[in-house]
């Protein structure tokens, strides 16, 4: 017997709800309705351990859990909610919305400009609900995409959310599903796509049910996080179905645009099909179905470029890749700090070859690796790379969680925003960055069980290893500590960071108006490094138009030739203008070629020219 339907409960309406659950490793399973009502429902199994039960009067509000055998009882796998938190019964609720966004059909991922943020500490409240008066400005800086950091139910009110145990479930301190909708329905008001952080490389440690209805999870492989799920061993179809069916849900039920998959390099699968070949298949179905742009992103450090070439070429046909080479690059270059994996960087010509091609590494000896690392990208449109110049990982996993803006100085925040800005690739901003946000982000936790809360904190300490940082990581059970980390937007109205705000909005109107910058075209990019004057320069065109951007990292003036083609060139930013809270500048405000002027460049500045 094949029982048709969604994993979970499913309201139907007119008092019905629809129970499904996977649980091979039982032979009874009940349905223990505990509110407002006590009754058992008895579930029919089927051959692959589905349990199966269609119950009368019930309405959304109902709680619930499994029983397991008549033992144990449980909360749904593919809850939909966890009011109670992890621990507690799932609820039935009505997914039922008026939806405003009929009409709307997405963001072109060559659009997407990406706003990444935390719904716990963006706003003092936490919620959903508290990020909606912002879209306006997110808007108006020139965001076409709001990044949410993943919000599948976890242990307590704090977290990064990478502890999900139930990946169904949207965390109940921010507002549950219903919160998630109204802030989805409201940033599709305002023309912003949303992207969702999704994991399906691990679950969190506590709360992880699991286990006990399923073989869920492999001996096969391990994660730096814990179990490995199974993706290919016995069984596997029916967890490759759980997490398939998961991604549907988001992008069908909730209307998420995109689907943004946490350290895909964790998800272990040696099938002949990969389950990512499947994840991007069936949330494209899903675009095609509903007539929207729906796109998978993945994060990895492999530099694969398997992960976003189509499956037509032998790959996994995915949309677009975190680029972390980009972002190491940068930094290096900003910073100078060598330590960890940071020590394969430095150079200019690293940067510049993350423009042109991608992968700053595609097979060559990687020291801190120890081994060759990467694919060459060259052949893979520029729209397929996300770069940026500060993330949730690489800002929260430095021991103290620091900023780019308490690391470097104001010259250097402008210079990284330029680089990140003005590339032919898809732009990220983590929260607060458009500002020089001042708040650390620390790692925070709010785990229930003590000794899980002492591994965390040792884990922490032997992940910084690498880096020889000395000092001790705030605790991340400590609630000072995710206090300390909540955004103080009203910095935007102050002094330099109202002045990197404009930076920030004047830049990415020049990529949104500027068909050179507007046009993601490896083809039409020509990228020069000079390695000892530590200058890169960036020309791009599309039909009639022209720019050229010169960035200077070095600490130091330098002198360049003009490296101006022939016409008519007109500044349109320069870093190190007194408006910009610069030290002046010595460039031209037009340039007319020939003749062929030597070009002085301030320190650690930017400019850009179009012709």
């Amino acid at each position: 017997m094949n029982f048709n339907g969604n994993l979970g409960a499913t309201w139907l309406g007119n008092k019905k709800c629809q129970f499904l659950v996977w649980a091979p490793r039982s032979e009874k399973v009940e349905v223990h309705v505990i509110a407002p009502q006590e009754r058992l429902i008895p579930m029919q199994p089927d051959e692959k351990g589905y349990h199966h039960a269609l119950a009368d009067g019930l309405a959304p509000g109902c709680l619930y859990f499994y029983k397991l055998d008549a033992g144990k009882e449980r909360p749904d796998p593919a809850s939909r909610f966890q009011p109670y938190g992890v621990h507690g019964p799932s609820q039935i609720i009505d997914l039922s919305f008026d939806w405003k966004d009929k009409s709307w059909t997405g963001v072109e991922l060559q659009d997407y400009v990406i706003y990444e943020l935390h719904v716990g500490t963006f706003t003092p409240e936490s919620t959903f609900d508290a990020v909606i008066p912002h879209l306006v400005e997110l808007r108006s800086l020139g965001v076409t995409a709001v990044e949410i950091m993943p919000v599948a139910q976890f242990p307590g009110c704090r977290n990064w959310g990478y502890d999900g145990v139930f990946p169904y479930a949207t965390q109940n301190s921010y507002g549950g599903p219903a919160g998630l909708q109204r802030l989805v329905n409201a940033c599709h008001h305002e023309g912003l796509a949303v992207v969702l952080d999704v994991v399906y490389n691990h679950l969190g440690p506590e709360g992880n049910y699991l286990r006990d209805f399923g073989h869920y999870f492999t001996d096969r492989y391990c994660t730096p996080w814990g179990e490995a799920l199974n993706f290919d061993g016995p069984f596997s179809d029916e967890v490759r179905r759980f997490f398939l069916e998961n991604a549907e849900f988001w992008v069908s039920q909730l209307h998420l645009d995109a689907l943004r998959i946490d350290a895909v390099h964790a998800i272990l699968d040696h099938s002949p099909k990969l389950f990512l070949e499947e994840l991007a298949a069936t949330v494209h179905n899903a675009a095609e179905q509903t007539n929207r742009h729906i796109y998978v992103i993945a994060e990895s450090h492999l530099n694969d470029a398997r992960l976003i070439s189509s499956p037509e070429k032998c790959g996994y046909g995915l949309d677009a890749v975190w680029n972390d080479d980009f972002h190491h690059s940068l930094q290096v270059l900003l910073k100078g700090d060598r330590q960890g994996y940071y020590e394969d960087f430095g150079k200019v010509q690293q940067l510049a070859k993350a423009y042109k091609e991608g992968f700053v590494y595609s097979g060559e000896y990687a020291p801190f690796w120890k081994r060759r690392r990467g694919t060459p990208s060259s052949h893979l449109p520029s729209r397929r790379f996300v770069v940026f110049s500060q993330n949730h990982d690489q800002v929260g996993n430095r021991m103290l969680g620091e900023r780019l803006s308490k690391l470097v100085p104001f010259d250097s925040l402008k210079l990284a925003a330029a680089c990140v800005l003005l590339s032919p690739c898809i732009p990220l901003l983590f929260m607060g960055e458009e500002y020089a946000e001042t708040a650390p982000f620390y790692y925070f936790i709010s785990h229930s069980e003590p000794e899980l809360v002492e591994a965390v904190r040792r884990g922490r300490q032997d992940e910084f290893a690498s880096f020889r940082w000395q000092g001790t990581p705030p605790d991340p059970q400590d609630e000072a500590t995710f206090q300390a980390v909540i955004l103080n937007h009203m910095l935007r109205e102050q002094g330099n960071h109202k002045i990197l705000l404009e930076f920030y909005r004047e830049l990415l109107r020049l990529r949104r108006e500027l068909p050179a910058l507007r046009t993601l075209n490896k083809e039409h990019l020509e990228v020069i490094s000079k390695e000892e004057e530590k200058i890169m320069l960036a020309r791009r065109w599309n039909n009639k138009n022209e720019v050229l951007a010169l960035f200077n990292f070095n600490n130091q003036e330098q002198r360049i030739s003009s490296p101006f083609s022939n016409g008519r060139w007109e500044k349109f930013v320069d870093s190190a203008e007194q408006k910009w809270s610069g030290t002046g500048s010595d460039l031209p405000e037009t340039v007319n070629q020939p003749p062929n002027p030597m070009l002085s460049l301030s320190p650690l500045s930017m400019a850009l020219y179009s012709k």
